[in-house]
């Protein structure tokens, strides 16, 4: 069974440590593996009132965030996290949260927008999963879905 549950501010080390383990594989390939980095990224962004864990069967399997996007894009939800642990990747529930931010979107009538690293496996799912690439920057690609085009672009 899966679920989302409320993150607290107490949770940042473990949310902090899957995301370094989740990222690792893509940012060792671009020379960019820091994990100190990766943790003051987090923390710069660490808003739990838009955080939920991806619970499946009663364990925490990952984490998504979902923000109202900032600057030029006030029309949209910014999905800033979408972490699976390994051991729990494949089993669609990375798909089973990415639904649910669909429906969060779709509902208020706004936009997904989200970049995912280069060389990054997240891009296919992306991909797969009705986004448009719709920019690039030195080392991530930026994605938009809108509701409007329905599941797939």
């Amino acid at each position: 069974m899966l679920l989302l549950a409320p993150v607290a501010v107490g949770d940042f080390d473990e949310m902090a440590a899957l995301r370094i383990e989740a990222l690792r594989e893509s940012l060792e390939r671009l020379g960019r593996f820091d994990p100190v980095r990766a943790r003051e990224r987090l923390a710069a962004g660490f808003v739990p009132e838009h955080m939920r864990h991806i619970m499946a069967d009663g364990q925490r399997a990952g984490y998504i965030t979902l923000r109202p996007a900032s600057g030029p894009e006030p029309r949209a939800r910014q999905l800033d996290h979408l972490y699976i642990r390994p051991d729990f990747q494949g089993a669609g529930i990375g798909a089973w949260a990415l639904d649910w931010a669909k429906e969060q979107a779709k509902a208020q009538d706004l936009d997904i927008t989200l970049s995912a690293l280069k060389q990054s496996a997240a891009n296919r799912f992306y991909l797969r999963h009705g986004f448009v690439q719709v920019g690039e920057s030195e080392f991530d690609l930026d994605y938009r879905w809108c509701p409007a085009r329905g599941v797939r672009a």
